[in-house]
C-alpha cells in the first residue's frame, strides 16, 4: 500500500511539474492509444462546416499530454474514457474561428491567442468504453448557448452527474474547466508557452 501510495505522488508531482516555454509539442497518441481521437475541425463536422485542419491529430505540449493521459487512467477504473474533439490549434486558424464568431466568451481574440494555440488547452467528452458512446453531457461540441456554460442547470440530472465527473477528472491532473464551456480544460501553467502557428501536418512543431 505504501510503494502504491508512493508511486501515485510521484505521478501527479511528474503530471504538475512547472510548464516550460520552449516545451515541445507531442502526439497524444504516443503516451495513451486508448484515448478516442475525434478531431472535430478536421472535418466537416462542426460550427463552420468547413474543414480546417489537414489532419486529425491530437497535439498538446509535452506535460499536458502526460497529465490527460494520466486522466485517461484514473478514468479507467469505472469503465469510462476520454474522446478528444481538439488540441494544439494553429493561430491562423484561430483567426479564421474569430471571423465567424467574435465573442471572446466563445473564441478567443486572435490578437491575444487561445490557449489552444499554445498547445495547453484540449476539448474533450466522456465516453463508455466498452460501448464506446458518448455519455449524455448537457450540450453538443461548440454549442454557443447558456446550456454550455459549466454552472448551468438546464440539463438532465444524467447529463449533468456526466459534467461533474468529466471535471473531477480533469481537476485532479491539473485541468481547470473553462466556465462557457463544459468541454473545455486548460492545463495549469498555460500563459508559460508562446503561440504557434506552425501546421498540425508532418513531425510535430517544435517552439
Amino acid at each position: 500500500m505504501r510503494l502504491a501510495a508512493a508511486l501515485l505522488l510521484v505521478q501527479a508531482g511528474c503530471a504538475l511539474l512547472p510548464a516550460r516555454a520552449d516545451e515541445p509539442l507531442v502526439d497524444v497518441a504516443s503516451f495513451n492509444r486508448t484515448i478516442v481521437i475525434d478531431i472535430r475541425y478536421a472535418t466537416p463536422d462542426n460550427f463552420t462546416h468547413k474543414t480546417l485542419y489537414p489532419a486529425a491529430r491530437c497535439l498538446l505540449r509535452e506535460s499536458v499530454a502526460k497529465r490527460l493521459a494520466l486522466v485517461q487512467s484514473d478514468l479507467a477504473a469505472s469503465g469510462l474514457g476520454l474522446k478528444v474533439w481538439d488540441c494544439y490549434r494553429p493561430l491562423s486558424v484561430q483567426r479564421k474561428l474569430w471571423e465567424l464568431v467574435p465573442d471572446p466568451r466563445y473564441v478567443a481574440d486572435p490578437k491575444k491567442g487561445s490557449r489552444h494555440n499554445r498547445g495547453a488547452a484540449v476539448d474533450l467528452t466522456l465516453i463508455d468504453r466498452a460501448r464506446g458512446a458518448e455519455l449524455e453531457m448537457p450540450t453538443g461540441f461548440d454549442d454557443f448557448s447558456e446550456k454550455a456554460h459549466r454552472d448551468s442547470s438546464q440539463a438532465s440530472p444524467e447529463a449533468l452527474r456526466n459534467r461533474a465527473r468529466l471535471e473531477e477528472a480533469m481537476t485532479a491532473r491539473g485541468f481547470a474547466g473553462l466556465p462557457t464551456e463544459w468541454w473545455h480544460f486548460d492545463a495549469s501553467g498555460w500563459r508559460a508557452y508562446p503561440l504557434l502557428d506552425a501546421p498540425l501536418s508532418g513531425p510535430p512543431p517544435r517552439p
